[in-house]
């Protein structure tokens, strides 16, 4: 007697049954349609508008990509209102945000437009040549039922037959056309030279705000890719002053909420998003140890690309270990005192004016005594630093030459008068660029000449120094600079040691400073 076998349960399924099943998982979750589709990678050829790329077909997600995905779906929800992608380059983090989650979005959302922005058109194009391309191609079809429409397919400007449309441009060449349901800001800075510059961070930000946000209907979601260059770029003018790499929801400074996603190439905190253990790496079964030891030989390049914290711990330009810190009770006696300030004159910038009181040694080892900093206007900053000079008696104050100059000193000449503050006022041409500036002061760091004192504020001004140049802020740096430049050019206002060994107390020496007066007000 024989006894026909049960079938098996893939045959109780016909192919379309199988279709139907797969189109329903790549609806319903974005890390099963990364999985399904064929993703364009890398340009068949070198053309600026090469429209062909090899593809790649997943069997299995990074870790690190099944972890954007998933935030990617929740996108728009409390869980994820705006998302900030930090990771090291060649992570793969725009082929997933611009080439696989834009068109899965557009194929899901009918009538819901995409803008999608770079520091240059022709990377915003490539990207949108990319997402095409994965549109046009058979899976993307099978999955979705969606297709391009005939008569809108440009590389930077094209469009479904759902009515969604998408359009992709440079940040700083101006965005026009339809308003979005999602904005996609990807690598908003070119590299390190434009990073460096100050007119460009800036004009970056105001395009970000006035030209990309303002394209965005109400309550659109927007997702930021970045690698970092500066503290001071679009996502540094966003995240919290004191953010030190965390991942998880954060309150900006632009006023909207931001799900931080901040995966460094080495991991380095205990809450590693992914998990990791300190000195784990980003993407092993891709870059091993050896992948990543060349780029840690550059500090600077280390921390800002890579670990997404555009300030090495212990510092480039000026290094953790140069620094002594002192207890009041260790200071010199007979220490020379000098003030020095660094203004913000322009209102409204975000600067504070900051102002240092140093005292310098016989043997030209200068400490840092005393200060004030604050964000106030030009009458309560000049009124802090008349205290200052009331309260230390400094035998000069040394601020930058030109059109700071011009702008401060009258006044506070006249108030120094009124106050009867008497003091030797010194302006320093501001030449060249703020690093090439600071070299007398990195010197006598360099040589252990510079104290701090211990304590909060010692150790904040010592985290500025470190972060130097490639910080949001230099306002100490500044001072810094101008001292160590007043006694590197041996300024004829600084007093020599051999006075103050020939046993000269410094009540003697602010009088014959006094007494050298040439007339012009320079005391008040």
């Amino acid at each position: 007697m024989t006894h026909s076998s049960a079938p098996s349960p893939a045959s109780r399924f016909s192919p379309a049954d199988v279709e139907a099943a797969r189109r329903e998982l790549a609806k319903r979750h974005l890390t099963d349609f990364a999985c399904l589709v064929d993703i364009p990678t890398v340009p068949l050829t070198d053309a600026d508008d090469e429209d062909q790329f090899s593809v790649m077909k997943l069997g299995s997600l990074a870790s690190h990509h099944h972890l954007l995905l998933d935030r990617l779906q929740k996108l728009g929800t409390p869980e994820v209102p705006n998302l900030m992608v930090l990771m090291p380059p060649g992570s793969a983090k725009s082929t997933y945000v611009d080439v696989v989650y834009v068109p899965w979005f557009m194929a899901n959302h009918p009538r819901r437009n995409v803008i999608l922005a770079s520091y240059a058109s022709d990377i915003a194009k490539k990207q949108g040549r990319r997402a095409r391309q994965l549109i046009k191609s058979k899976s993307f079809h099978n999955l979705t039922g969606v297709s391009l429409k005939d008569d809108q397919k440009a590389a930077d400007e094209w469009a479904l037959d759902n009515g969604s449309e998408y359009m992709a441009g440079g940040l700083l060449s101006g965005l026009t056309g339809n308003r979005a349901a999602l904005g996609i800001l990807d690598d908003p800075i070119r590299g390190r030279e434009a990073a460096e510059s100050q007119t460009i961070r800036d004009k970056t930000w105001d395009a970000y705000v006035d030209d990309f946000c303002s394209r965005l209907i109400p309550g659109a979601p927007q997702v930021m890719i970045l690698t970092r260059w500066h503290a001071d770029d679009v996502a540094g003018r966003i995240l919290p002053e004191d953010w030190a790499g965390e991942s998880g929801l954060f309150e900006g400074r632009d006023g909207r909420t931001w799900d931080v996603l901040c995966l460094p190439a080495i991991a380095d905190r205990v809450d590693d998003p992914l998990g990791r253990q300190i000195g784990e790496t980003l993407w092993p079964e891709w870059f091993s140890q050896a992948h990543w030891a060349p780029f840690r030989k550059n500090a600077r390049t280390w921390s800002s690309l890579y670990q997404q914290k555009p300030a090495p711990e212990e510092g480039t330009y000026f290094q953790r270990s140069w620094f002594k810190r002192y207890r009041p009770s260790d200071l010199p006696k007979n220490l020379r005192k000098y003030g020095t300030s660094d203004y913000a004159v322009t209102e409204g910038s975000g600067d504070a004016t900051v102002m240092r009181i140093w005292g310098v040694d016989t043997e030209g080892n200068q400490y840092l005594l005393d200060g004030w900093k604050g964000r106030e206007t030009s009458d309560v900053w000049i009124e802090r630093q008349i205290d200052l000079q009331l309260k230390h008696r400094p035998f000069a104050w040394f601020g930058e030459g030109g059109v700071i100059q011009k702008s401060i000193e009258p006044a506070l000449k006249r108030r120094m008068r009124e106050r009867k503050a008497h003091g030797r006022l010194e302006w320093l041409p501001s030449v060249n660029d703020k690093p090439t500036r600071a070299r007398g002061a990195q010197s006598r760091a360099a040589m252990g000449m510079v104290y701090l004192p211990e304590g909060e504020e010692g150790d904040a001004i010592l985290s500025e120094y470190l972060m130097f140049p490639a910080g949001k802020h230099d306002d100490d740096v500044d001072n810094l600079s101008l001292m160590g430049r007043a006694l590197d050019e041996v300024h004829p206002a600084i007093v020599s040691p051999e006075e103050v060994r020939d046993n000269r107390t410094p009540s003697d020496l602010y009088s014959r400073a006094r007494e050298t007066d040439d007339g012009d007000g320079m005391y008040g």
